[in-house]
């Protein structure tokens, strides 16, 4: 049965194509209405909110994020689950690493992401299905003999899904040593690799000493904002010339990269409302038509998404194209304008791509501790190095037209616990 259901959301994913903004929305106007019918009937929380009957009218629910959905879990969830209860069965699965106990055949995680707020997401077996089909259609070359290795901070029965007598499947616990996962590729020898960009670094440097040799058909980011730096590397020494995202995290499966290389919405999963910050970039608000035993409505996440100027993909899909996951909303930089009488946003992507035009730099971070003082960690830390970051900061400050705060430096040294997700860019002045 499971793999049965498998293949039929694979077979929807893959080869249904959403050819024009008419056929998504009549699409997602199906979706929402049948989604609706199913949370008044077995949710108590949606059962006393206004009737839903189409996308419009979405803007009659309040707008959920972390800590209301978990304030309201009990009474949100479809399936009777408690809140203190899955609570207790998450967090035993991460102290233990064994994430294959389930709650009344529920699937149950833990939550953290980079905000820091612990919360809990639930999947039942049809929902876990839905996932593998969609990711397994948008992200694999073809389904016949691949080895996915999988790093990330915990396991679950959702990734475990995917796991058939075509496809092999390897969870690397990033909370192993670097040194044994680099050993058991060599003798696994995956042909797809997913994990995020922190990781990834690690498997390049491997790769560039000589310590690993990998021959791979697709390289997957996730769990971490990606950065062009980062793209540029992993594209030359993987040998790939798209570096595949998915734009993945507990409230969803959001967005792919196409093979044009294009990053799409998912619009057939996820109805996205757009809460613009300047004219490109926006804070998605996300109602998912397939997440029903813990309803996902208009849910806000805390990330910042820039349209692209062209919508026009080669991959014929008319889904929404984002020309960057920017990053974190509470990572936007703000400066004082030159001449005073106000403050400058300065987004994560603006200031990661000053390093690109620095040669020679391998690793760096920035934080902002306040508005006259942002720390930069970078290796190699030399006077050349120093310099030009320096320069490219002040151009930027320049150019936005906002007050350049003193830059002190300090080398980089890299998290070999990745027990945090990693930030290129990171306002520690909240």
């Amino acid at each position: 049965m499971t793999s049965l259901l498998i293949a039929g959301y694979f077979a929807q994913s893959r080869w249904r194509r959403l050819r024009s903004r008419a056929a998504i929305d009549r699409l997602q106007e199906r979706y929402v209405r049948r989604q609706f019918r199913f949370l008044r009937r077995h949710s108590p929380y949606f059962a006393t909110l206004p009737r839903v009957g189409s996308r419009a009218d979405l803007g009659k629910l309040p707008v959920m994020d972390k800590e209301s959905m978990m304030a309201n879990f009990n009474r949100l969830n479809t399936v009777g689950l408690d809140r203190d209860r899955a609570l207790e069965i998450a967090v035993a699965a991460e102290r233990s690493r064994d994430f294959s106990p389930t709650y009344r055949g529920v699937s149950v995680g833990l939550s953290s992401g980079t905000s820091g707020h612990r919360g809990l997401f639930i999947v039942s077996d049809r929902e876990r299905c839905a996932w593998a089909g969609a990711v397994l259609a948008r992200f694999l070359p073809s389904l016949s003999g691949q080895r996915i290795a999988f790093f990330l901070r915990a396991n679950n029965n959702l990734y475990e899904t995917v796991n058939s007598r075509v496809i092999q499947f390897r969870f690397f616990d990033v909370y192993r040593p670097m040194a044994e996962h680099i050993a058991a590729l060599g003798s696994y020898r995956p042909t797809v690799v997913v994990a995020p960009p922190s990781v990834l670094s690690v498997l390049a440097d491997a790769v560039v000493a000589g310590e690993l040799r990998l021959c791979l058909a697709r390289v997957i980011s996730v769990a971490e904002v990606l950065t062009s730096f980062d793209e540029r590397r992993f594209r030359e020494v993987f040998g790939q010339e798209v570096i595949f995202q998915a734009y993945q995290c507990t409230e969803g499966f959001l967005g792919y990269t196409c093979p044009f290389g294009s990053v799409h919405l998912n619009e057939d999963i996820c109805y996205f409302e757009k809460e613009f910050v300047d004219d490109s970039r926006f804070v998605p608000i996300i109602t998912d038509f397939r997440r029903r035993s813990q309803p996902i409505v208009r849910y806000r996440l805390n990330d910042v998404l820039t349209l692209a100027a062209d919508q026009v993909c080669g991959c014929g899909q008319a889904t929404t194209v984002v020309a960057k996951i920017a990053g974190r909303e509470d990572d936007v930089f703000s400066f004082p304008a030159v001449g005073g009488g106000g403050r400058v946003s300065v987004f994560p992507d603006m200031v990661e791509r000053c390093f690109l035009y620095v040669p020679g730099v391998s690793e760096f971070r920035v934080e902002r501790h306040s508005d006259d003082r942002l720390v930069v960690f970078v290796a190699p830390l030399v006077g050349e190095v120093m310099d030009r970051v320096r320069a490219e900061l002040d151009g930027l400050a320049d150019r936005l037209g906002f007050v350049p705060p003193r830059v002190e430096f300090e080398p980089y040294v890299a998290d070999s616990t990745h027990r945090r997700k990693r930030k290129r860019v990171e306002n520690c002045a909240q």
